[in-house]
């Protein structure tokens, strides 16, 4: 059924949502973001599932956009842009209000889009070893549709320390805004996973699911005007200079104009 991502489960009903893009870094690409989207609707309707893990196979969490579907979208007209962008918001909104707790397992590098997956995450664990980022505004891109998610995890003044400045960031860092719950060593990830999953084995699955819709109610509102706001904000930055300039030199492998 899938073939960028797949679900591995349990017989307790802990779901594992792989990314299964290893050979592209995770990075995600239009396929993936709809399986996303399509495994996060699917698990949140099944009953036999308790908990989601979010992991990924290879070297890499996730690189974040697939550069070849970035580069797609400035041959296409505003239109079909607008529509792709949103296809990525949607799908972060779904696993966002995914009706089940979804525990991040960060093995590897996160970096854009990547960033955002973690901050749908109710609670994400990585290995002290990964490195992190919002890297997009190196490319002439802005981090738009994840926004956000990483507002609402880190609060505005964390955020403000690396949403705009593209800087790469430690796992204890990303513990310190707020992104990561814990950095532990790789050995120890999954035992620190299961510390996260383990105690709603003991709740009851129907007052989890309306906990979390509680707690979405009470927390920052992503509603369809900001989600659309952000759409229009990426579109924008697909429509000027520095976004062709930017992907073209990672693809040319030089530096952009940008750079003296």
């Amino acid at each position: 059924m899938y073939e960028t991502i797949r679900i591995e489960r349990d017989a307790r009903g802990v779901a594992t949502l792989w990314l299964a893009r290893s050979e592209k870094h995770n990075a995600m690409s239009a396929q993936m973001i709809a399986e996303l989207h399509a495994a996060a609707k699917e698990l949140g309707a099944d009953d036999t599932v308790r908990v989601v893990v979010l992991a990924a196979e290879g070297k890499t969490f996730c690189a974040g956009g697939d550069l070849g579907w970035m580069r797609e979208q400035f041959e296409a007209d505003p239109a079909v842009r607008s529509t792709e962008a949103a296809k990525l918001a949607h799908m972060l909104q779904a696993l966002n209000t995914m009706p089940k707790p979804l525990i991040g397992r960060l093995h590897g590098n996160a970096f854009g889009g990547g960033v955002g997956l973690a901050s749908v995450c109710d609670v994400a664990v990585g290995a002290d070893a990964i490195l992190m980022g919002l890297t997009e505004t190196r490319l002439g891109l802005i981090p738009a549709t994840i926004g956000p998610y990483v507002c609402a995890r880190m609060g505005e003044a964390k955020a403000r320390r690396v949403f705009m400045s593209g800087r790469r960031f430690d796992a204890q860092e990303a513990v310190e805004l707020g992104l990561l719950a814990r950095a532990v060593p790789t050995e120890a990830l999954d035992d620190a996973v299961e510390a996260e999953v383990a105690p709603y084995m003991d709740c009851a699955p129907g007052a989890v699911a309306r906990a979390k819709a509680l707690l979405r109610h009470m927390g920052p509102q992503i509603d369809e005007e900001l989600i659309a706001h952000t759409v229009a904000e990426l579109a924008r930055c697909w429509e000027g200079d520095e976004a062709p300039e930017g992907i073209g030199a990672f693809f040319d492998k030089r530096k952009p104009a940008w750079i003296r």
